[in-house]
């Protein structure tokens, strides 16, 4: 298990301590010139190890606020630079530390990141050292960590949002029937709706079991040779009483024999929800396209409609948890918002991607592009040949 940065700043704080105690003891009247910089104590043998190790930047200044040690890792982001501490809010806390000799925790932002991030966000800690006036500065990159923390904020209350209105449905449809117990028409209406909001609660979770399965970015547990034709034909029989309740025909074509190495329920997955989403935003008397074909060392299938299309500056978000372009058709088709997301994390799964092209009013064409099994796109007999959908 990792250790905390709290663990590993305090760890670091004593061991540095004790060596500048040992120096103060040893050689109590020694001055040094350290890298061409005077410091009026010296910096005691075994600083430059203990810092090189560390995982977090680290910083010695001494009683001028020069900097005596830097780790690698503190002049990468940008804190130090030369001899100077480049972070005013780190100066500031480096100078309370050395006044009133107590340790100081606080969490910066700090601008100008050198990998291109417009902040990076630290936890750090600064303690003094010895008695000349020199100061340990740790800085922890925390920039990762609150991102997660904000997705995962984000993520939950998007389900709860999400959970909270087919549970609210249920509640004023139960209260509806129990009201209206002597009217077995409005029963049977009411209880009719109850099952379309239980089937939706059920997809709901379904899709959350699916994502929370797959989006770890852990290695498939049980992959194997994966048909091509078996997966889009399961995908296409999955989706077909919705396509014909429209009149739209599903119709599958390309090249036969096709195969990848991966999980086959995980693949039927992310095409029945590109197959399930083509139809739902697809008028009627119109046709959803299923194709294959071999690309190099990859096998492309593509879903291509005659819908009502994307705009284009949503395009970058379509493959968002919970991201929908119009929320109320979206919640009127049964969708979960959830059904793209897991078509990506599916690709990624079989390191593959996905990826969209889209028109207003002319219609979308999804295509997932996986890697081949055994490198390269051959096709062998099928055992069931891709054909027109009844």
């Amino acid at each position: 298990m990792a250790m905390s940065f709290a663990a590993l700043a305090g760890f670091v704080v004593g061991a540095l301590a004790v060596l500048f105690y040992r120096n103060q003891i040893e050689a109590p009247s020694r001055t040094a010139v350290n890298d061409g910089v005077e410091t009026g104590a010296a910096l005691p043998q075994g600083v430059a190890s203990v810092l090189a190790v560390l995982p977090s930047s680290a910083v010695v200044l001494d009683a001028h606020d020069r900097v005596l040690r830097a780790s690698s890792a503190a002049r990468a982001f940008g804190l130090v630079k030369g001899e100077r501490l480049m972070a005013a809010e780190l100066l500031a806390l480096a100078r309370q530390v050395r006044r009133d000799g107590e340790i100081r925790e606080s969490e910066i932002d700090v601008a100008g990141h050198k990998f291109g991030q417009e902040t990076t966000s630290f936890a750090v800690r600064v303690a003094p050292l010895g008695s000349h006036g020199q100061v340990l500065v740790l800085a922890e990159d925390q920039t990762e960590r609150r991102r997660v923390e904000a997705v995962r904020r984000d993520f939950v209350a998007n389900v709860s949002h999400e959970l909270k209105t087919p549970v609210g449905a249920l509640s004023l449809l139960a209260e509806t029937i129990q009201d209206a117990a002597d009217d077995p028409e409005a029963v049977t209406r009411f209880a009719g709706r109850m099952q379309l909001e239980t089937a939706r609660l059920n997809y709901l979770v379904q899709d959350l079991i699916t994502l929370s399965r797959i989006q770890g970015a852990e290695p498939i547990p049980t992959p194997g040779q994966v048909s091509i034709d078996e997966a889009v034909n399961d995908a296409v029989d999955h989706c077909n009483t919705r396509a014909a309740a429209k009149d739209i025909a599903l119709v599958t074509g390309g090249t036969s024999g096709l195969r990848i190495w991966g999980d086959d329920e995980l693949l039927v997955t992310a095409l029945r929800n590109l197959i399930d989403n083509a139809v739902a935003y697809s008028p009627e008397h119109t046709r959803v396209v299923v194709s294959v074909r071999p690309a190099g060392d990859s096998v492309e299938i593509s879903v291509s409609d005659q819908g009502i299309g994307i705009p284009e500056e949503a395009l970058e978000r379509i493959f968002e948890r919970f991201f929908r372009v119009d929320a109320a058709r979206s919640r009127a088709t049964g969708g979960t918002g959830l059904g793209l997301a897991i078509v990506k994390h599916v690709a990624a799964a079989h390191a593959g991607e996905v990826s969209v092209w889209s028109k207003e009013g002319s219609g979308s064409t999804f295509t997932l592009r996986l890697p081949a099994f055994g490198g390269t796109a051959v096709a062998v007999p099928p055992s069931i040949p891709l054909e027109a959908a009844k």
